[in-house]
């Protein structure tokens, strides 16, 4: 694209399909690259990833597994967690790259705010998962066969706590997506503050799906902070729609002048 074009690139639906591939691969082969270095740390994230629940067995207990390639195959798995949380700057670069085409060339200088605050509401979502919402999950299960004995098996374990990590790190992604909606006017805050209600409905939803415990307590806990990304999401257009009404009267401003 030239110098100062104003307007999106224009793409056929196969270039489409081929920049997806494209941006598919590089993904691909980032991860690969970073699968083999965490493979060397695989014991020591599990064990970080499984104090949430080791924390709350009884003593002298720990998790089981019963095929002989469950160990192996949870490994690669944990292995493969760590990689994408390293690379997350780098995937959501290449997310970038790939809806770039379609944005202004003003919009297209929001590059590196957008793999900076993606990045980091990506972890605060991960760690918030981590230390909050995932160990109250396991202290309730556990205390909920408190008079049985506990036979937890890793993968059963992993497959719960990547739901549940994965989930509430990819809900904290609201605001940067709202941000850069409002942006482009895609979005406004009135419009947020009239289907609040639906919102609402749509995050205990969401809550419900992600969290593991059927109880109202472990599904508000993922909610409330889910309810206030949604407000602080309502400031954020409020703030980015009057900046981008203001550029744009200035705009035509400088375009009166000038005629």
């Amino acid at each position: 694209m030239r110098k100062g074009k104003k307007y999106p690139d224009s793409m056929t639906f196969l270039e489409h399909l081929d920049d997806l591939r494209k941006r598919l691969f590089y993904s691909f082969l980032a991860i690969i690259f970073t699968i083999f270095p965490a493979w060397f740390f695989h014991e020591q994230i599990f064990e970080i990833l499984a104090f949430p629940v080791n924390q709350y067995l009884p003593e002298g207990e720990s998790l089981a597994f019963t095929k002989l390639t469950e160990p192996f195959m949870v490994y690669i798995k944990v292995s493969f967690l760590a990689a994408f949380f390293v690379i997350s700057p780098f995937l959501f670069f290449q997310f970038w790259k790939f809806i770039a085409p379609g944005l202004y060339q003003k919009e297209k200088k929001y590059v590196f705010p957008f793999v900076f605050f993606t990045t980091v509401f990506f972890a605060a979502g991960g760690i918030f998962a981590y230390y909050v919402v995932f160990p109250f999950a396991c202290r309730f299960f556990l205390g909920m066969g408190a008079d049985f004995q506990p036979v937890i098996k890793m993968d059963e374990y992993f497959s719960l706590a990547i739901r549940v990590i994965l989930g509430i790190a990819l809900v904290f992604e609201l605001p940067t997506l709202i941000f850069f909606l409002s942006r482009m006017g895609l979005i406004t805050a009135k419009w947020m503050v009239k289907k609040f209600k639906y919102a609402v409905l749509a995050i205990f939803i969401l809550a419900a799906i992600i969290t593991p415990t059927p109880d109202p307590i472990t599904q508000s806990i993922v909610a409330v902070p889910m309810l206030a990304l949604y407000g602080l999401s309502i400031l954020i257009a409020f703030i980015s729609e009057k900046k981008r009404k203001e550029k744009a009267k200035e705009s035509e401003t400088e375009e009166d002048l000038a005629g």
